[in-house]
């Protein structure tokens, strides 16, 4: 597999200037992230964390971020960089990416968020930030299940254009929506110039079988529980917050309730996969609809 990887790169960088800016979008377990440290082995250049999880600091093994030894190895950037009770947007995201992107090192943008690709080649409206009370009050009412009446109170353009099904969307949405007085699609319509044009890109999404992805999620959450994270849900029983934004790491809640004495470890396994192959849905789906010009690259040959 090793060669396999190593090859594509050689052939797909061939002709490619070596200070192209590299976007490697896919969904979880896909692969992608060794396809990015094959790129920086070859071509030199900084990894780049696009993922909304990984960029916490208190779930390592977890969220499948690269070990410590690989990024001592190669040079990554936004990993672990966010205190796990700190909301953490696609704006930050952009704030933190713009000196890196200004920076002579190539960067090889790696990550599963569709959304901070998107705000990356399209652009991202600065959108004035959430009061914190807003915030405990949108994060409350979405605990108390009131995500309909939240949808009913959204403007119709904003309701038409996001992700009904998705809380986060919704809770993003109408915490906007009521600390602005503006919906969410007013704001994104006023959206200035992408801080990297796709085209001055090689952008590639990685497209996996569903069987064969599934295979690969249940192997990976082997690994994790082999790897250590068990032991990581035990670091983060102390400050233990389910409202936390870093608390949305799949599988943290069932390991938590594992070491609580709440759940067993193999229901928590089940539990973890059956969640992680929901998101990888997600995530193709997303993929599908939002990025038709990417270049696509089938994972089962890297």
């Amino acid at each position: 597999m090793a060669d396999a990887l190593e090859k594509f790169v050689s052939e797909i960088t061939a002709t490619l200037p070596r200070d192209r800016p590299v976007l490697i979008a896919g969904p979880t377990a896909s692969g992608k992230s060794a396809l990015a440290m094959e790129f920086v082995r070859q071509q030199g250049g900084v990894i780049v964390n696009a993922d909304a999880l990984q960029v916490y600091g208190n779930w390592r093994v977890l969220t499948a971020r690269p070990s410590a030894d690989e990024e001592a190895s190669l040079p990554h950037k936004l990993y672990g960089h966010v205190p796990g009770d700190r909301p953490y947007s696609a704006g930050d995201w952009l704030r933190d990416l713009r000196p890196i992107l200004r920076d002579l090192q190539r960067p090889v943008i790696v990550g599963g968020t569709g959304l901070y690709f998107t705000a990356l080649t399209e652009g991202l409206v600065d959108i004035p930030e959430t009061p914190m009370k807003i915030r405990a009050q949108a994060a409350a009412l979405v605990q108390e299940g009131e995500l309909a009446w939240m949808i009913e109170q959204l403007d119709p353009e904003t309701a038409g254009r996001i992700d009904l099904m998705n809380p986060m969307r919704v809770q993003r949405a109408w915490e906007v929506q009521k600390a602005t007085g503006r919906g969410l699609a007013a704001w994104q319509d006023e959206t200035p110039p992408p801080d990297l044009p796709l085209f001055d890109t090689l952008p590639l999404v990685v497209e996996a079988d569903k069987d064969w992805l599934n295979a690969r999620i249940a192997k990976r959450f082997e690994q994790m529980l082999r790897g250590g994270a068990v032991m990581e849900a035990r670091n983060n029983l102390p400050g233990w917050d389910p409202k936390a934004p870093s608390s949305k790491a799949i599988g943290a809640a069932v390991l938590i309730a594992h070491v609580q004495g709440k759940l067993s470890l193999d229901d928590a396994y089940e539990s973890a996969v059956v969640a992680t192959r929901q998101y990888a849905k997600r995530q193709r789906s997303w993929f599908r609809a939002r990025m038709e010009g990417w270049h696509k690259v089938d994972a089962q040959r890297l």
